[in-house]
């Protein structure tokens, strides 16, 4: 983090804090079914508050379009939120003018409150530089602990920083040093998991990865367009034809930078896509014309479970096969536990991100298990690709 100012370089006594979080919550019929975005922001807000801080916390949900959506408001997520923290919370009818206004002012002595949903005004997509000045006006300092909306250059993660003394929260601070072990400046030899539906979703993710692993590991239906590619029949599973070339492409590029390209040496096929449906394992020879590969057989575990043993760092993006259908997350389940494993035993850092990623190893039952898992599913992916994120530098030293 020594690229990165964080709370340590801030001053907070007496001082309102404007804390952008990622409260971008699941809920159902106005009930949070999923705490752990609340969860992961408390530390941060819990050490502003014990410095002397007021907390401003803001946060956009869902996509209201610049409108006022009433189903999209913040104020449910303000009362979990006063519970999580053991402490009133107070919501803001609006992230600007009077409302905003006078709960800041609520909090200058301590306290938090929350600004009513961000994306209810349309210059907070735009990066519009007044909308952020009125945000700023709020405050006196700016901490951002969302890398979840890092990639998206918005008035409240890019143009506010220019506006205020700007650091990064805990948890910002916890991903980016997490991220930087394991691909910036990871112990070798590295292994890269990626897996997932289609690999047009992840051409630059597989193109700058074959450039700093040591291992890549294909799984998913993106490995049946390697397959494809190389000539072999997938009888009817998932694959994109039309990206053979690209496949053939990734690999010369893999070959060129000394990268192992790992793909499946069995599948587990099905002629449905059911739970309960009769399976076949068999070779990759043998895949039958009217079935679907929809998991990696029992020796591309063996494989890849040996594989790990040999790493000291490994980077996973999605899942082997269709986990979320019985019997077809075996290979996601015993390979998750065997990298959560090696992760107890000190022989591996394990990094993982992705929407289905933390769907996938909390099937598993590993989710805790790992060095570090991300909340972020774009941010998580265009930092694989490479790209640097807007919300992250906009809070480099010298910036």
């Amino acid at each position: 983090m020594s690229d990165f100012k964080t709370i340590d370089d801030l001053d907070v006594q007496g001082k309102r804090v404007l804390v952008r979080c990622d409260l971008n919550v699941p809920m159902r019929d106005g009930r949070i079914t999923d705490m752990t975005r609340i969860d992961r922001s408390l530390p941060t807000i819990k050490e502003l508050l014990a410095a002397g801080a007021g907390v401003i916390v803001m946060s956009h949900f869902g996509r209201p379009k610049g409108e006022r959506v009433r189903e999209l408001t913040l104020e449910p997520v303000a009362r979990a939120l006063g519970e999580a923290l053991g402490t009133d919370v107070i919501f803001a009818g609006d992230c600007i003018g009077p409302e905003a206004e006078s709960a800041a002012e609520a909090v200058s002595g301590g306290g938090v409150a929350l600004l009513e949903n961000l994306r209810f005004h349309g210059q907070e997509e735009t990066n519009d530089a007044e909308f952020a000045g009125k945000l700023a006006e709020l405050g006196h300092l700016y901490v951002n602990d969302a890398f979840s909306c890092a990639h998206r250059a918005h008035a409240s993660t890019e143009a506010i920083a220019k506006l205020l003394p700007s650091a990064a929260g805990r948890l910002m601070q916890a991903e980016l040093d997490a991220l930087s072990s394991a691909l910036d400046n990871p112990v070798h030899p590295v292994a890269a998991l990626v897996g997932g539906a289609k690999i047009s979703t992840k051409m630059t993710v597989l193109g700058h990865l074959v450039s700093k692993v040591d291992v890549l590991i294909i799984g998913g239906g993106m490995a049946n367009t390697f397959l494809h590619a190389q000539g072999i029949d997938v009888g009817k599973s998932l694959c994109e034809t039309d990206m053979a070339d690209a496949a053939t492409d990734i690999m010369s590029k893999a070959v060129a930078a000394g990268c192992e390209v790992v793909l499946p040496i069995d599948a587990v096929v099905a002629k449905e896509f059911a739970e309960g449906v009769e399976t076949q394992t068999v070779l990759l020879d043998a895949v039958p014309p009217d079935a679907m590969i929809l998991d990696v057989g029992p020796a591309s575990i063996a494989d890849l479970m040996g594989r790990l043993k040999g790493c000291k760092t490994l980077v996973w993006n999605g899942p082997l096969g269709a986990f979320e259908t019985k019997p077809f997350d075996t290979a996601t389940n015993a390979v998750a536990r065997e990298a959560a494993a090696l992760t107890g035993d000190k022989q591996l850092l394990s990094v993982a991100g992705g929407g289905d990623t933390v769907a996938a190893l909390a099937n598993a039952g590993v989710q805790d298990k790992f060095s570090y898992v991300s909340t972020a599913g774009g941010a998580f992916l265009e930092w694989l690709e490479g790209r640097e994120l807007p919300g992250v530098a906009a809070l480099r030293r010298g910036d």
